[in-house]
C-alpha cells in the first residue's frame, strides 16, 4: 500500500451496531460480526499481511473502556506509572531519543481488569485454534504518551526467540482527531522501510500484529494518549523482557 494514512478493507474491520440499535432515525444497522466471526477476519488477516486493525467495541461496552482510562489516568496523575525502557533483563536501559512513554503492568485485579482479561483469554484461544501458534499465556500493560512522546521504529520481538508471538494494542482515548499525533505506524513486513498503515489512536480501535514480522513505531503525540498494550506468549514462565 502506498499511502500509509489508508487502511485496507480486510485489515480495517468496523463493526457496526447491532440491529435495532441504529439511533433515533429507525434506520436498520447492518448485521453486527460475532466475536467469532470477527477474529476468524483479523487471523486471516494475520496470515496475509501480519496485522489487523480493528473497532471492538460491540465487545468491549464503552462504559468498559471509560473504566480502563479512568484507571490510567489514575495511575499517570498520581506518578505511579515508570518510565518505559528498551532491552531485556540487565540489558534494560531508558533512552528518551528512543523511547519516552510511561507505564503500568495489569494484574486483572479490578473488576475493568478483570473483564478485558476474559476477551484476551479468548483471544488467545482463537489465534491458538485458528492458526496453531501455541501461545500459552498473555501479559498487559497500559501506556501514557504525554505531549511530545513517542516510540520509534522498533520489533516487540527478535526472531526465533519465540517468547512474543502476537502483539495487540488497545486505545483508551475519549475522542482523537487527524491532528492530535500519537499514531501508530506499521511497516510492511516484506518491504523494509514502506509504510502500509497508519492508525489513530481512537477509543475502542484493537491493532493486532505478529511480534517478530511487523516493525512499528508510535509518532509524536499532540496531548496525552492512553493505550494498553498485550503480547501473546509461546513461553511459559516469564522471561527477561
Amino acid at each position: 500500500m502506498n499511502d500509509p494514512t489508508l487502511i485496507e478493507d480486510l485489515r480495517d474491520l468496523t463493526v457496526v451496531a447491532p440491529a435495532g440499535d441504529a439511533g433515533t432515525l429507525g434506520l436498520a444497522a447492518p448485521p453486527v460480526l460475532d466475536l467469532d466471526g470477527l477474529l476468524e477476519i483479523a487471523c486471516d488477516s494475520l496470515v496475509e499481511a501480519g496485522w489487523a486493525s480493528l473497532s471492538v467495541l460491540p465487545y468491549l461496552s464503552a462504559e468498559l473502556i471509560t473504566a480502563l482510562r479512568n484507571e490510567v489516568e489514575l495511575l499517570d496523575n498520581s506518578d505511579a506509572m515508570k518510565v518505559a525502557g528498551i532491552g531485556r533483563g540487565e540489558d534494560l536501559v531508558q533512552d528518551r531519543s528512543i523511547r519516552r512513554d510511561r507505564i503500568a503492568w495489569l494484574e486483572g485485579h479490578t473488576d475493568a481488569q478483570a473483564t478485558l482479561f476474559q476477551l484476551l483469554e479468548r483471544i488467545r484461544h482463537e489465534l491458538n485454534r485458528r492458526l496453531f501458534l501455541g501461545l500459552k499465556r498473555f501479559e498487559a500493560h497500559y501506556a501514557t504518551y504525554h505531549p511530545g512522546d513517542f516510540y520509534r521504529t522498533h520489533l516487540d520481538s527478535f526472531q526465533g526467540r519465540a517468547s512474543r508471538i502476537v502483539s495487540l494494542v488497545l486505545y483508551l482515548n475519549d475522542t482523537w482527531g487527524e491532528g492530535d499525533g500519537g499514531e501508530l505506524q506499521l511497516y510492511d513486513r516484506d518491504l523494509p522501510g514502506q509504510a502500509c498503515a497508519r492508525v489513530l489512536p481512537e477509543g475502542g480501535r484493537m491493532v493486532m500484529f505478529m511480534s517478530e514480522e511487523i516493525p512499528h513505531e508510535v509518532l509524536i503525540a499532540g496531548r496525552t494518549r492512553y493505550s494498553l498494550a498485550c503480547w501473546f506468549r509461546r513461553d511459559e514462565i516469564p522471561l527477561p523482557l
